[in-house]
């Protein structure tokens, strides 16, 4: 009787193991799995590899499978320079790009994607993801380009220019042709500059033949791959004109509507996990860039103070130009100055001096 009972009792405890194996499978196998395309501006480099690429392999990851996303070189399904509006159609349900490529639309988006009067990247990120700027972002552009937007990879402060010519004043930049992006557009032209706008595929070729006299693109780094250094002698720093430069996740708002709760948190968690890796591993690569470029007989120059200076006045007066008339500049410029001036003296309590 003792050996019926335990072998019942054994019976009936790989039935419900059996029972709740067969629900668990049942309820996986009911849960969608999505395939996704991803429009971006890249050609190649930092951007795509541990940008877009590496948020597709962790998304896959945090999903457990279920979403899988196919990322597309920059131009393979649209402008690369308009992969939200490609994002919006339909196109590709997901992209990465800079927001600030949409200025002409709404120039609140340079605010999001960084521009000459922006903060350092530790900032940046601190506002984003703890001071309310992610809420905004996404509220942001929902309203007013009909996507969903999270932040998908960080820069440190770029190079301002890799040049075929010397520039360290104010002189040296009058009539300098030089490719950028953004509101710099505007701002470069008021140094003296004559600034042209290209996608990154377009660059090497442009400053290799002498369309452009010099190029904006990344940090020290993300600057090693497109092989500036190879046509253009001077790397000119610090990038006055763009401190730092979140990037951006844009999801077509029916993609992402189909996504269950938990799958909309994996798509979150990807995409801040993504951006905060990014940040570090260019911060440690930034660090050896400059002397790769010394070793393939660049030239470093620094900018004269005064251009430094002069870039940030004339950022200053042109972001209380943009917050008078336009609502949401407003908004998020108002924002990110509280930010500021609540870590106005977060250098006196986070900087220790080690050295005389």
């Amino acid at each position: 009787m003792a050996t019926l009972k335990l072998t019942l009792k054994k019976f009936t405890t790989i039935a419900t193991l059996v029972t709740l194996f067969s629900a668990i499978h049942t309820a996986q196998a009911d849960e969608a799995v999505h395939n996704f395309k991803m429009a971006t501006g890249w050609s190649g480099g930092p951007l795509s590899t541990i940008g877009a690429q590496a948020f597709a392999d962790n998304v896959d990851q945090l999903s457990n499978g279920r979403i899988k996303v196919q990322v597309f070189t920059g131009g393979a399904l649209g402008n690369a320079l308009k992969v939200s509006e490609t994002v919006k159609n339909g196109v590709a349900e997901m992209g990465h790009t800079w927001m600030g490529y949409d200025w002409g639309k709404d120039v609140t988006t340079v605010l999001f994607g960084g521009y000459a009067g922006s903060p350092d990247s530790e900032r940046m990120l601190h506002w984003l993801y703890e001071g309310g700027g992610v809420e905004l972002q996404r509220e942001f552009r929902e309203e007013k380009f009909g996507v969903v937007s999270f932040p998908l990879f960080i820069r440190t402060a770029e190079v301002f220019l890799h040049s075929r010519k010397p520039v360290k004043t104010l002189e040296d930049l009058k009539g300098l042709k030089m490719r950028t992006a953004g509101a710099w557009l505007q701002m470069a032209e008021s140094l003296g500059a004559s600034p042209v706008t290209t996608p990154g595929g377009d660059v090497y070729p442009m400053l290799e033949r002498g369309a452009i006299d010099a190029t904006e693109w990344g940090t020290p780094w993300e600057n090693v791959s497109p092989g500036f250094h190879k046509v253009a002698k001077y790397v000119i720093i610090p990038g006055i004109h763009q401190p730092v430069a979140p990037f951006e996740l844009v999801i077509n708002m029916t993609a992402w509507d189909k996504l269950s709760d938990k799958d909309k948190q994996a798509v979150e968690t990807a995409a801040r996990l993504t951006t905060l890796n990014s940040w570090l591993r260019i911060g440690q690569e930034d660090a050896k860039a400059l002397k790769f470029f010394e070793a393939e007989g660049n030239e470093i120059i620094e900018l004269a103070p005064d251009v430094q200076f002069k870039a940030q006045e004339i950022a200053e007066a042109w972001a209380e130009e943009q917050a008078t008339d336009n609502e949401w500049f407003a908004r998020v410029y108002k924002s990110q100055q509280e930010f500021l001036e609540l870590w106005k003296d977060a250098d006196s309590y986070r900087n220790v001096l080690t050295r005389k």
